[in-house]
């Protein structure tokens, strides 16, 4: 099968797991749905490898930028030294312990093999988690220590991982030069990332001040600049993940997206959606495409060790209860941290919910960078057989990566039917107190107008010759818009005003709104096709008119995808 065919035949899979999902109600989170389809599609002959280095090219740069510029700057600042420690130290002490533990579990496999195992688990993949909690009662703050922790441990486990491999290849290894060699790659990446970010900055505004806003050109600089940043970063041997996260989040400080044209806007956060979920899409499926040849290395490694095919599952088990519980005490530390922090400063400080831990805790799951990472053992400069025990780390490694998907997708969503209904929703209210003063400044300039209109008008009044027609008809406009967002205030409940019952009530209230606006647009388009077939109306007609309901209703399904599913 040709390359062409085969991303053709990925991109078909892609769609038949969406309409999978949607057929299952979406009780089965997509990326379970994807792992399936290519497990079943490898069954079927289609073999497609994961390319370590191409996978790490293609796939983490645009997906981490994404990721990065989703994620608000105040909740990163606040959360700094949650998302930091989760993202750094915890995958050191999980590296380490985790080492140590597999070490203690089987002592014929070198030290430094473990560590390069443990390094290989210590990254998150919350693509899989954030299709388990999405829409539904789970508290903001938790899915922002999510995404910050995923933004940056990428980075710092597969430095981990480096080490440990070089260690384990050629038995030499000093705490001193891997500690030094770990900030220089870490904080080399973080300058050069957000070197050129601002160099990119500049060269944006300097376009947009002399007119070259095309919308098109725009879009194709945003989708190269985050492989520009990682392949400049990586040449010059620093970390490339952490310099397209730290690109980002520059541009986002800067502001300069919002200097650009809203047509350039909305067709970049289109393309950047769509690019980021079949991307999303093509890392499980090659991961599911993995899995069978995986599953009989496994099978092949225990019995040239004389073991029991379920001895190597409960090593994978114990493994996974490993890092599991590492992560479960280790969040408990920076609670614990945090607290005492607060305290010393005297200031208030809300222990999460033991539920909200637990989560977190099952939230750790791993994928594709875990696999890329143990499949990247042979691919390097020296024979690929130096490496010891390579088919160990692979097959735990895969065993470890389904056991977390499996786990979450159990756990996860029991989690959340018990948390406690009265969470507060702080998103929700701080929209709603966005949405009451937008609506209170609109009203304030329109009455402002109204009274200045209303005197123009009464100062014409006193010249008979004076036509005040006009200001008449923009009485009548001020009118017609001030009872409209009179209206629209009305409906909103300000953040005072949020207990849980009046809180769902709105939410109700808005749902059965935005149905109705649905019902509506439907309604014309039927209208709009029934005068383009009884040639009332030209096809361009048809499709300017067609824009401006379709611009109405992305603003629709995009309120409605921020409300809460069980509401």
């Amino acid at each position: 099968m040709s390359e062409a065919e085969t991303t053709l035949v990925l991109l078909a899979m892609i769609v038949v797991s969406s309409l999978a999902v949607k057929a299952l109600s979406n009780r089965v989170p997509a990326p379970l749905v994807q792992i399936l389809l290519g497990i079943i599609a490898s069954l079927l002959g289609l073999h497609i490898g994961l390319k370590p280095s191409l996978f790490m090219l293609v796939f983490l740069p645009p997906l981490l930028f994404t990721d990065a510029f989703r994620m608000p700057l105040r909740e990163f600042s606040e959360l700094r030294s949650v998302i930091l420690f989760l993202a750094f130290g915890l995958v050191v002490i999980s590296t380490v312990l985790c080492g140590y533990a597999i070490h203690w579990m089987i002592p014929a496999v070198s030290l430094a093999v473990c560590f390069t195992l443990a390094a290989a688990l210590s990254p998150t993949d919350t693509v899989a988690v954030s299709s388990l909690i999405a829409g539904r009662r789970v508290s903001e703050r938790l899915i922002h220590i999510l995404n910050g922790e995923a933004l940056f441990n990428d980075a710092s486990g597969l430095v981990c991982f480096h080490f440990a491999m070089i260690a384990a290849m050629t038995g030499e290894f000093s705490y001193r030069h891997a500690f030094s060699s770990f900030l220089l790659v870490s904080f080399g990446g973080l300058a050069i990332g957000a070197g050129l970010a601002w160099i990119a900055v500049r060269a944006e505004r300097i376009l947009l001040r002399r007119g070259f806003d095309d919308p098109l050109m725009q879009v194709l600089m945003i989708v190269l600049l985050p492989f520009g940043i990682y392949l400049a970063a990586e040449t010059a041997h620093a970390s490339g993940i952490l310099a397209a996260v730290a690109g980002c989040m520059v541009i986002k400080l800067t502001g300069v997206s919002d200097e650009a044209a809203t047509s350039t806007r909305l067709q970049a956060s289109t393309v950047l959606d769509t690019v980021s979920y079949v991307f999303n899409a093509l890392i499980f499926l090659l991961l599911g495409l993995q899995l069978p040849w995986l599953l009989d290395a496994g099978v092949e490694l225990a019995h040239e060790h004389s073991a029991h095919f379920w001895q190597l599952s409960l090593l994978v088990a114990s493994v996974y209860a490993i890092m599991f519980i590492i992560r479960f005490c280790g969040i408990w530390v920076s609670i614990i941290r945090r607290w005492a922090t607060a305290r010393m400063s005297h200031r208030t400080f809300a222990f999460p919910h033991i539920l909200e831990v637990v989560l977190l805790a099952f939230s750790g799951v791993r994928g594709a960078v875990t696999l890329a990472a143990v499949l990247s053992l042979p691919a390097i400069g020296i024979d690929p057989e130096a490496f010891p025990e390579r088919s160990f780390v692979i097959t735990v490694a895969t065993g470890v990566i389904v056991l977390s998907l499996v786990m979450a997708a159990i756990a996860i969503p029991l989690c959340i039917r018990y948390l406690p209904r009265d969470m507060a929703d702080k998103h929700a209210q701080e929209e709603s107190l966005a949405r009451q003063r937008l609506l209170q400044a609109t009203l304030q300039l329109l009455h402002r107008e109204q009274s200045r209109t209303e005197k123009d008008r009464s100062e014409s009044l006193d010249q008979a010759d004076s036509d005040h027609s006009n200001e008449d008809m923009r009485l009548e406009v001020l009118g017609r818009l001030l009872q409209t967002y009179e209206n629209r205030l009305s409906q909103i409940d300000g953040p005072t005003q949020s207990p849980v019952l009046t809180r769902t009530t709105a939410l109700r209230r808005e749902r059965i709104e935005l149905a109705l606006r649905l019902i509506v647009l439907r309604l014309q388009r039927q209208t709009l096709h029934a005068l383009v077939d009884a040639r009332d109306i030209n096809d361009q007609t048809e499709w300017d008119i067609q824009r401006e309901l379709d611009y109405e209703e992305q603003v629709i399904r995009s309120r409605v995808q921020r409300l809460p599913q069980d509401i």
